[in-house]
C-alpha cells in the first residue's frame, strides 16, 4: 500500500506541474483506475484495504519511475495519512482531473499534453470508468459523489473535444433517470454533470463548439421534454422530501438556462432548448409555489434574462456580437412567454407573488434572536416581476396593431403593476408620480432601471404612432392623452428627469453611462433624444411642473401663483398644465389659500411677498450649487494640458452665474417692494373691505414673470439643459483627443440642437 500511495502521489505533483511522463503509458492505468465502484468508503477499514491490496500487487507493473523531481511545495498529506480506501480514490479522481485540464490548458507544454492524452484514451478504452464513476453517484459521501461527477463530466467532454463516441453506459443512465423522473440524487448528478459540460464547450476557445454540442445534445432532446413536463406538473406541497426537489428545480434551471444561451450563441436549433418557451406557464407557476426566497428569486431572474437575451452571457468567452442577426422564431417564442406573462397577470399572479423575504446577508439569512430584522420586500424580486411586466407588454405591443386594444391593455396592466408595487413602496413615494414610482423600485440597480426605461419609451413610441391621429385632433384629447402617460407610469419625460434628478444633474455620469458598455443606456439615450427634438414643449411643459412639484414639497406658496393668475387673469394665452403630475400641487391645499386670501387679503398678500422672497433665495442657493457639477466631478476626463483652460472657463462659468443669481434676487426684491409700496399707496382704511369686488393682480402677474425667469435660470429645465451643454462639450474633448471608444458624432449630432431651442425658449 506504502509503495502505491508513493507513485500515485508523485504522478499527482508531475501532473499539477505539467511535467512529462516517462514511463509506459499502460503503467499509469493501474494507478488511474477507480477499483472500488461498489463500496461506501465511509466505512471502509484496514482489513478491507489488505484484501483489494493483494489483487493490486498481482498486476503491479514491474518498474515505476520514482526518481525525485524538482517541484514547487505541494499540500499534500504524508503516507500515514493515505491509511483508507477513500482518500486513495479521492487522488485518484483528482489526477484525472488535473491531467485532463492540462490537456485543454494551452500553457501545457506539447510533448507532455500528447502523453496524457494517450493515458486517459486508454483509460477510457480498457477500463470502464464511466461506469464506476457513475456507480459513485449513489455513494453516501458527498464528497466523492461529487468528485466523481466532475471527474466524469470532464472525461465526457475529453471524448467529445477528441471525437471519440460517447460513453453508451452513462447516456443510457442519463435516459432512464430523467425519464422516470423521481425525487433522488441520480437526477440531480445527472443534470449537475451536463450542465458542466456545456459550461465546459461554453469556455473552450476552439472554433467547433457548434458541432461539439450538437452531437452532445442530440441523445437527449426528446429526454428533456419529458422529464420538464414531470417535474413541473407535480405540487410542491404535496413532496415529502421537498430538499430533494429543490435541489432538481435549481440544477434544472441551470441547464435550461444554458440550453437557451446555447441558442443564442451558438445558433443551434434543437426542441430542447425551447422547452421553456413553449410552455413557459409551468414555470411561472412555480413562482407560486410555497417554496424558499432563494428559489422565487432565481426563478424570477431567470424569465428576466430570457427577455433581456442576457441568459448565460458571464459564461459565454469570446466576442459576443452587439447587433445579433435577426431570429424569427426567437421572436415567437419571445412573444409566447410575454402573452404567458400577461395571461398570469390578468388572472391574480402577482396578487399571489410573495415578495416578502428574509435580508440577504454574508453569513446567511437567518436572523439571530437578539438582532432586529429589517422586515422588507425582497427587491430583487420586485425589480425582476416589474421588469418582467414591462417587457412583456413592450413585446406584446410590437405585435399588435389595434389602438385601443393597446391603450385598454396598458391601462389594465400597468394599473396592476401600481397596485401590486404601492404597499411596498417607501410611504415619502407612494404620494408621487407613478413615474416616480419605477425610479424608486430601480434606483439600486441601474441596468435594470436603464432597461426598464428604454421598454416604456418604446411603449410610448409605439402608442404615439397608433394614436397620434386621435390624440390631435383636439385640445381636450390631448390632454386626455398627457394624463394617461403620467397615470400609468411611462411618461418618458418624467421618466428622464427622474433619472436626472436621482444622478444630480451630473453629466460626468452620463458620460460614464455612455462609454460603459455594461447597460443600454446608449440606446434609449439616443432614443430620447430623437424624442426630444420633436416633443419639447411637453418637455418644458413637464418641467415647470417639477418645478412646482418642488416648491409644493417644500411648503411654498409660490407654486400656485401660476394657476391663480391663470384663472383670474385673460391676458394669458397659454392653458396651466393640468395632469397626473398636479398630485405633487396639492388641489386641497389651494382651496384653503384661496379662501384664507378671500378673508385677510392684505395680510395674505405680506406674507405671500415674504414667502416668496425666501423661497426664492433658497431655491437660487440650492441651484447654484447643484447646476454645475463639473467642477464637483470625481472623475477628470481631460489631460493636464487643458487644466489651465478649463480653471478659467470654470472661473468665468461661476462668475457668470453669480451674477444671475445676484441679478435674480434684485429682480425679486425690486418687484416685491414696487408692489408692497402701491398696494399702500391704494388701499386706504376705506378701501379695505373683507371681500374686494376685483383682486389686484399686478402683482402676481409680475412675480409669474419673475418665476419664470427663475425657472429659466435655476429650475429643472436650466438644470437639465445645462447637464447637455457640458456633456455635449465633455464629448466633444474626448472625441478631439482620440479618447471616445466610439464615433460620437450622431450622438453630438442630437445633443448640438437642444441649445438652439433653449435659447430660443428662454425669456433671457
Amino acid at each position: 500500500m506504502k509503495a502505491f500511495c508513493e507513485v500515485l502521489e508523485q504522478i499527482y505533483k508531475k501532473v499539477l506541474l505539467g511535467a512529462s511522463l516517462e514511463n509506459d503509458s499502460h503503467d499509469y492505468i493501474f494507478y488511474l483506475n477507480p477499483t472500488f465502484p461498489d463500496q461506501d468508503f465511509s466505512t471502509v477499514t484496514s482489513l478491507e484495504w489488505s484484501n483489494t491490496q493483494g489483487i493490486q500487487d498481482t498486476h503491479q507493473p514491474c518498474s515505476v519511475n520514482l526518481a525525485a523531481i524538482s517541484v514547487a511545495p505541494v499540500c499534500l498529506k504524508t503516507s500515514s495519512w493515505m491509511s483508507s480506501t477513500r482518500e486513495i480514490a479521492l487522488l485518484q479522481l483528482t489526477v484525472i482531473k488535473v491531467m485532463i485540464t492540462r490537456i485543454l490548458s494551452t500553457e501545457t507544454e506539447f510533448h507532455a499534453k500528447e502523453k496524457y492524452r494517450v493515458v486517459i484514451k486508454i483509460l477510457l478504452r480498457s477500463s470502464e470508468v464511466d461506469s464506476k464513476l457513475i456507480c459513485m453517484f449513489q455513494n453516501s459521501d458527498k464528497l466523492l459523489s461529487h468528485m466523481a461527477a466532475e471527474c466524469l463530466a470532464l472525461l465526457l467532454y475529453f471524448q467529445l473535444r477528441e471525437k471519440v463516441t460517447l460513453s453508451n453506459s452513462w447516456i443510457t443512465f442519463c435516459q432512464k433517470n430523467l425519464s422516470e423522473y423521481s425525487e433522488s440524487d441520480k437526477v440531480v448528478y445527472c443534470l449537475w454533470t451536463l450542465a458542466v459540460v456545456i459550461k465546459e464547450i461554453f469556455k473552450d476557445t476552439c472554433s467547433q463548439k457548434t458541432e461539439i454540442l450538437k452531437q452532445f445534445l442530440t441523445p437527449f432532446n426528446t429526454t428533456f421534454e419529458v422529464f420538464y413536463n414531470s417535474l413541473f406538473s407535480q405540487r410542491f406541497e404535496n413532496c415529502q422530501e421537498t430538499s430533494k426537489i429543490i435541489n432538481s428545480l435549481m440544477c434544472f434551471l441551470e441547464l435550461l438556462e444554458l440550453l437557451i444561451a446555447s441558442r443564442v450563441y451558438l445558433k443551434l436549433h434543437f426542441t430542447c432548448q425551447r422547452i421553456f418557451f413553449l410552455k413557459p406557464s409551468c414555470m411561472l407557476d412555480v413562482l407560486t409555489w410555497p417554496t424558499p426566497a432563494f428559489v422565487k428569486r432565481k426563478f424570477i431572474v431567470f424569465v428576466k434574462k430570457c427577455f433581456l437575451c442576457k441568459v448565460g452571457e458571464d459564461l459565454f468567452r469570446g466576442c459576443v456580437p452587439v447587433l445579433r442577426p435577426p431570429d424569427h422564431l426567437l421572436d415567437e417564442d419571445m412573444l409566447a412567454v410575454a402573452n404567458a406573462v400577461l395571461q398570469a397577470v390578468s388572472l391574480g399572479w402577482l396578487r399571489t407573488l410573495s415578495v416578502h423575504g428574509k435580508p440577504s446577508c454574508f453569513g446567511g439569512d437567518d436572523i439571530q434572536p437578539r438582532c432586529e430584522s429589517n422586515s422588507g420586500p425582497d427587491h430583487v424580486i420586485l425589480r425582476a416581476a416589474t421588469l418582467v411586466l414591462i417587457k412583456s407588454l413592450e413585446i406584446k405591443f410590437q405585435n399588435c396593431t389595434s389602438p385601443n386594444e393597446i391603450q385598454a391593455d396598458l391601462q389594465g396592466f400597468m394599473s396592476e403593476l401600481l397596485t401590486f408595487l404601492k404597499p411596498h413602496l417607501q410611504p415619502s413615494l407612494q404620494s408621487h408620480s407613478p413615474c416616480q414610482w419605477l425610479s424608486g423600485v430601480f434606483i439600486e440597480q441601474d441596468d435594470d432601471m436603464l432597461e426598464a426605461a428604454k421598454a416604456l419609451l418604446g411603449i410610448y413610441l409605439r402608442l404615439t404612432r397608433e394614436c397620434r391621429e386621435a390624440t390631435e385632433s383636439s385640445a381636450q384629447e390631448k390632454e386626455m392623452w398627457n394624463r394617461h402617460t403620467h397615470e400609468n407610469g411611462y411618461n418618458p419625460h418624467c421618466i428622464f428627469l427622474f433619472f436626472l434628478k436621482n444622478i444630480g444633474f451630473d453629466s460626468t455620469v452620463i458620460l460614464d453611462f455612455l462609454i460603459s458598455s455594461e447597460t443600454c443606456f446608449l440606446e434609449y439615450f439616443v432614443r430620447y433624444l430623437k424624442l426630444l427634438q420633436k416633443d419639447w414643449h411637453n418637455f418644458f411643459t413637464i418641467c415647470k411642473c417639477f418645478d412646482a412639484a418642488e416648491s409644493e414639497d417644500s411648503i411654498s406658496i409660490c407654486g400656485h401663483i401660476p394657476s391663480l393668475v391663470q384663472a383670474r387673469s385673460t391676458n394669458q394665452t397659454e392653458p396651466h398644465y393640468r395632469t397626473a403630475l398636479d398630485s405633487h400641487v396639492d388641489a386641497c391645499a389651494w382651496a384653503s389659500w384661496a379662501s384664507d386670501a378671500s378673508s385677510e387679503p392684505l395680510k395674505r398678500q405680506h406674507d405671500t411677498q415674504a414667502m416668496m422672497s425666501k423661497e426664492t433665495h433658497s431655491r437660487l442657493q440650492v441651484a447654484s450649487l447643484s447646476s454645475s457639477p463639473a467642477s464637483q466631478s470625481l472623475v477628470n476626463y481631460d489631460s493636464s494640458d487643458d487644466s489651465e483652460v478649463e480653471s478659467a472657463d470654470q472661473c468665468l462659468a461661476n462668475s457668470k452665474q453669480t451674477s444671475l443669481y445676484q441679478e435674480a434676487i434684485k429682480k425679486i426684491q425690486d418687484i416685491s417692494g414696487t408692489s408692497r409700496g402701491e398696494t399702500e399707496l391704494t388701499l386706504g382704511p376705506q378701501s379695505r373691505s373683507l371681500v374686494p369686488e376685483e383682486p389686484n393682480s399686478s402683482f402676481f402677474i409680475d412675480c409669474e414673470v419673475a418665476l419664470n425667469s427663475i425657472v429659466s435660470e435655476v429650475g429643472i429645465y436650466y438644470r437639465t439643459v445645462k447637464c447637455f451643454e457640458e456633456l455635449q462639450g465633455a464629448i466633444y474633448r474626448l472625441q478631439k483627443k482620440n479618447l471616445f471608444p466610439y464615433n460620437p458624432t450622431a450622438l453630438l449630432k442630437l445633443l448640438k440642437p437642444i441649445e438652439a431651442k433653449y435659447k430660443s425658449i428662454s425669456p433671457l
